[in-house]
């Protein structure tokens, strides 16, 4: 009788951390929508073993950037940041078999990595990887005359975005999709103040962004398993 009465007026276990509940919410949704995939889980491990930074988009997210390209046929897309060709993977497997994927890796370790995940996906016919600093290899394939791509990521150092941004207009067509990543810098993308090089090369993207005239677009926030961040969507119009 005694245990019960206390059990009574025993204080309810405190609710989950929002960084806990967040990642839950995301297995949750993963386990439902997302069906076991070895290539991606592989490249995970690889990436793991190699010692990259565990930066890539999440599952859901690959997801997502794989439904946009979808949704819009695209059969060019440009990535700026490849890491260990996570998210690479994810967009190459939405173009038809002629499509191209162009993606920009500055770390020739990281670009080895790349090559090894991509070929376990069987998607490296569908992809090039240009390797160098990202903006020189923008300026090359601007300067060669390249064909504009129907999608752009961007998801490299936060303040180069601007530049990023820069080229991707003169690298798209009306129609072209770009999507920025990690826009938000878990809420500090408000501190105009701020010392943090990463914040205020986003509030320089968001502000040129917002300046264009040739271009509609949203921002996202979103939480999951990757913390607390966000997307910019990108429409250009002309």
């Amino acid at each position: 009788m005694l245990q019960r009465l206390k059990s009574l007026f025993s204080p309810a276990p405190p609710p989950p951390a929002p960084a806990e509940q967040w990642a839950a919410v995301d297995d949750y949704l993963s386990s439902l929508l997302l069906p076991p995939d070895p290539a991606l889980n592989q490249a995970l491990r690889v990436s793991q073993t190699a010692g990259l930074p565990a930066i890539q988009v999440s599952p859901l997210q690959g997801k997502f950037l794989y439904l946009l390209a979808k949704a819009i046929a695209a059969r060019r897309i440009l990535e700026i940041g490849t890491l260990g060709a996570y998210s690479t993977i994810w967009l190459a497997r939405a173009l038809p078999a002629d499509g191209l994927l162009v993606t920009l890796e500055l770390d020739p370790r990281h670009a080895a990595v790349a090559r090894e995940n991509l070929a376990g996906a069987g998607v490296s016919e569908r992809v090039e990887i240009h390797l160098g600093q990202a903006l020189d290899s923008l300026a090359r394939l601007v300067q060669e005359g390249s064909q504009p791509f129907d999608l752009i990521f961007i998801d490299a150092d936060k303040p180069n975005y601007a530049a990023y941004f820069e080229f991707s207009l003169q690298l798209s067509r009306a129609g072209t999709l770009i999507v920025a990543d990690n826009v938000i810098r878990k809420g500090k993308v408000i501190e105009e103040n701020s010392s943090d090089a990463s914040v205020l090369g986003m509030r320089r993207f968001l502000e040129r962004v917002a300046a264009e005239p040739r271009v509609t677009t949203t921002a996202l926030q979103t939480v999951g398993s990757k913390g607390y961040d966000g997307f910019a969507l990108i429409l250009v119009e002309s």
